[in-house]
């Protein structure tokens, strides 16, 4: 058959290696990200979507805060439809398709003006260089609201996502620094990484790369010959810093 079923249900408890569940791993993504894809219900064009870029920052919910002017396009359907979607998407060098994506599916409401100066602090936190106009008579805060969210992490691992476990959810303890971290083990431990791939599959894996890491495990991109693979290892234990990070690699190292 040309066509992929669709996945099963995520079930942590069958899971052979632990993995942040999908909550998590949305959370963790919007948290990560400066922008997105909005998209709003178009008035020249009724029933179309209109796509905008959209810098973003999160409240402590994690709903995306949006800066916007009344000029905009966007802004202007979403003052007669506050229907939309925003997507981030995972930052990556290799096939876009294998990243994280996550799309929050909700009405975009303006902010109160009670909220504001919390809002407000916040979103500079986020954009610092938005104090040139933030104070603008034309602009304006607005939130999104998620009714529902749609999470893929790469191929193969995709599923729907409540919004309230999405606003439940924490970002991961490492989210700020796993690219350093992969950066840094890609780099500076790659034929150790490849020791330890070899001994994981018991196979003459030839390249390894980390693609990802958190506070359970990380996920290895294998390639043995023409033929390239994902595992997934856990840690001995959850960590929460790079340091504790760094001092699982080496006890699994060690016992490979």
């Amino acid at each position: 058959m040309n066509r992929h079923a669709a996945p099963p249900p995520q079930a942590p408890s069958a899971a052979a290696v632990p993995e942040p569940t999908y909550a998590e791993s949305a959370r963790t993504l919007t948290h990560l990200g400066r922008a997105g894809s909005l998209a709003t219900v178009s008035l020249k064009h009724p029933g179309h979507p209109f796509a905008s870029l959209m810098p973003y920052a999160l409240d402590e919910q994690g709903r995306p805060l949006l800066l916007i002017s009344t000029m905009a396009m966007h802004t202007q359907n979403l003052s007669a439809d506050g229907r939309a979607s925003l997507l981030v998407t995972q930052q990556t060098k290799g096939d876009p398709l294998a990243a994280g994506r996550v799309t929050l599916m909700g009405d975009v409401l303006a902010v109160p003006g009670s909220e504001r100066e919390g809002v407000r602090a916040a979103y500079l936190a986020r954009h610092a260089n938005a104090a040139y106009w933030v104070d603008f008579d034309d602009f304006g805060f607005w939130r999104v609201e998620p009714l529902d969210v749609y999470y893929v992490g790469g191929f193969g691992a995709m599923g729907w996502v409540a919004a309230a476990e999405y606003r439940a959810a924490e970002p991961d303890p490492l989210a700020d620094v796993s690219e350093s971290i992969l950066e840094h083990v890609n780099r500076d431990h790659s034929e150790a990484l490849l020791s330890y791939a070899r001994v994981l599959t018991a196979e003459p894996v030839e390249e390894a790369t980390m693609v990802s890491v958190d506070r359970r495990g990380f996920k290895l991109r294998l390639r043995t010959g023409e033929r390239v693979q994902a595992v997934r290892a856990p840690f001995p234990r959850e960590v929460a810093s790079a340091e504790q990070c760094r001092a699982a690699f080496i006890e699994m190292l060690r016992e490979a």
